[in-house]
């Protein structure tokens, strides 16, 4: 047991380095991809304080991402093969959706277009209607996928020369802004707030941005999180908001996971540190539950992997932790 002392570990976890999590959108039913190619379904049970392992299926290359269809039936997979996978839950059969030219880092199905959307390391964006077999948009990118978050209609992308590019879905083969990351490192992370209004931006070196699009100035800053002694400075991996209250979890290298919230500037509450590093983590939809994987993330090198095993937790959020004391959503 390496989470939170009350938190729920997951039972038969991964046997290498987990790469992303995902809360169905409906039920308690979570899916993680990881290294060791497969991916994995679970049925969190919070009353019972207890997860049940659901399903699993090999996908012959290592998982990067995954996301649910919206009745909850269908898991598509991205990964290093540069393809896009749907498993059917109900047949157990992995089908390839999806083509890329470089491993697929990011994928999101879009309930209120119909469409998924990937984003890879070939510096694209696709849209795919799943009745048909080649995209219905290709986006130039002028860089690797790095992070990706959607919030119908906003979609925001960080690509590996620290730029940050957001898209209005409305006219999703259109730019609405391009920028510069105000963080001085790599971009790790990325997510909307909930308000759609702007997005939170992780970085290698300890730090988040949060980036308003309203012209207000004291509502953009940056602020410094996941670091030892303010020396040791490590990377942010997963940035979650917790949408019915605006807040949000930080989740990084150094182990640790905290909720913020950006209205007051404050930070409201600050877990118990893992062995490893926090490679990724979720709120489930309705932020009564927040997952994480304590995984090492290979962010010292082979010199520092640590001999313990992978292994994810799901902690079950009591409103007073996560909602904020600023603005009413």
């Amino acid at each position: 047991m390496f989470g939170a002392p009350k938190d729920i570990e997951l039972p038969q976890p991964p046997t290498d380095g987990v790469s992303c999590l995902k809360f169905a959108p409906k039920g308690s039913f979570i899916a993680a991809g990881s290294w060791d190619k497969n991916v994995r379904c679970w049925e969190v049970l919070p009353k019972q304080s207890s997860a049940v392992g659901k399903a699993m299926i090999n996908n012959e290359a290592h998982v990067l991402c995954t996301d649910w269809s919206s009745d909850c039936t269908k898991i598509y997979v991205g990964g290093t093969d540069s393809k896009v996978k749907c498993w059917n839950l109900a047949t157990n059969q992995l089908t390839q959706v999806a083509q890329h030219g470089a491993p697929v880092k990011e994928v999101f199905w879009i309930e209120e277009s119909q469409v998924m959307v990937t984003g890879s390391w070939d510096k694209t964006l696709k849209y795919w209607d799943m009745r048909m077999q080649t995209p219905i948009l290709t986006v130039d990118l002028p860089e690797r996928v790095y992070a990706l978050d959607v919030l119908h209609p906003l979609l925001v992308v960080a690509t590996a020369d620290r730029k940050v590019i957001i898209y209005d879905l409305n006219k999703p083969g259109t730019e609405f802004k391009r920028m510069e990351s105000p963080l001085k490192h790599q971009t790790r992370s990325i997510a909307c707030f909930s308000d759609r209004n702007g997005f939170a931006l992780g970085s290698i070196e300890g730090r988040v941005a949060i980036q308003s699009f309203s012209e207000k100035t004291e509502e953009t800053f940056t602020f410094k999180c996941h670091r030892e002694n303010d020396i040791l400075a490590y990377p942010v991996n997963s940035i979650s908001f917790a949408h019915p209250f605006g807040t949000f979890a930080t989740a990084g290298s150094d182990g640790t996971f905290n909720f913020w919230d950006k209205e007051t500037k404050n930070r409201l509450k600050q877990f118990p540190k893992c062995p490893t590093s926090i490679s990724c983590a979720t709120f489930s939809p309705d932020a009564t539950m927040y997952a994480y994987a304590v995984s090492y993330d290979w962010c010292k090198g082979a010199d520092h992997v640590p001999n313990l095993p992978n292994n994810i937790h799901c902690h079950v959020v009591p409103e007073s932790e996560i909602k904020g004391k600023g603005k009413r959503r």
